[in-house]
C-alpha cells in the first residue's frame, strides 16, 4: 500500500510528540513493506488564501505541488496534529485549504464530484485535555470538520481517528505505549 503522512505540527522543535508519532507510523508502515512518504508542515512554505480569486487560481508553490503529489499518490493518508483551541492549528488548516482545491480534490462549478475516492485516512490528534472530554463534552468539532468537511467531502473513506489526551502529562512509559500503538497502526496500514 502507498501511505502518505502529513505531520501537521507547525513547530520544528524535534521534541514535539506529533513528530515522534509521525515517525512511529512511518516506521511501522515501512516494516510491513508499505511504500511511505512523509511531509512535515513545519518544513513547508506556502501563502495563505485570502480571497476567492486566489482560491480559484492555480497555486504556484512548489511545496503545495509536493503535498498534492503526495495526496494523489497515497492510497492511505495519515494526518497527525495537535489540538489548538479545539481544532487543527491554523497553519495546517491553511495548507489543507490550498491543497484540497477545486480541480484537484473535487470538481469545480456545478460538478462538485469528489476526485479522491478510493483512499482511506487516519487522523491522529494530540491534546492537553483528556480525549473523552474532547469527544463527549466538546463534541470533537474540529476533528469532525477535518473528517467530514474536508476528507469525506473529497472522497476519502473510511476515515478513522485516534485521540491522544493529556500529552503534557504522559510519562515515558505512556509515551512509549502510544508510539507502539501508532507503529502498529502504520504496520497495518490503518
Amino acid at each position: 500500500m502507498r501511505i502518505g503522512i502529513i505531520d501537521g505540527h507547525p513547530d520544528r522543535d524535534p521534541s514535539r510528540f506529533c513528530h515522534a508519532l509521525a515517525d512511529a507510523y512511518a516506521d511501522g508502515a515501512g516494516e510491513a513493506g508499505h511504500q511511505v512518504r512523509l511531509l512535515r508542515l513545519a518544513d513547508l512554505e506556502f501563502p495563505m488564501l485570502l480571497d476567492r480569486v486566489s482560491w480559484e487560481a492555480p497555486h504556484v508553490s512548489h511545496d503545495l505541488a509536493e503535498v498534492q503529489t503526495l495526496v494523489a499518490w497515497s492510497e492511505h493518508l495519515m494526518i497527525v496534529h495537535p489540538l489548538w483551541l479545539g481544532a487543527a492549528p491554523a497553519r495546517l488548516k491553511a495548507l489543507l485549504e490550498q491543497v484540497f482545491r477545486p480541480g484537484f480534490a473535487f470538481g469545480a462549478g456545478q460538478a462538485m464530484s469528489a476526485r479522491l475516492t478510493g483512499r482511506s485516512a487516519r487522523i491522529i490528534v494530540t491534546m492537553g485535555m483528556p480525549a473523552p472530554v474532547y469527544r463527549l463534552w466538546f463534541g470533537a468539532h474540529g476533528l469532525k470538520a477535518l473528517k467530514r468537511g474536508i476528507l469525506a467531502f473529497v472522497g476519502f473513506r473510511p476515515i478513522r481517528d485516534t485521540m491522544i489526551g493529556g500529552v503534557e502529562s504522559l510519562n515515558a512509559a505512556r509515551r512509549q505505549a502510544w508510539l507502539s500503538t501508532v507503529r502498529t497502526l502504520g504496520f497495518r496500514g490503518r
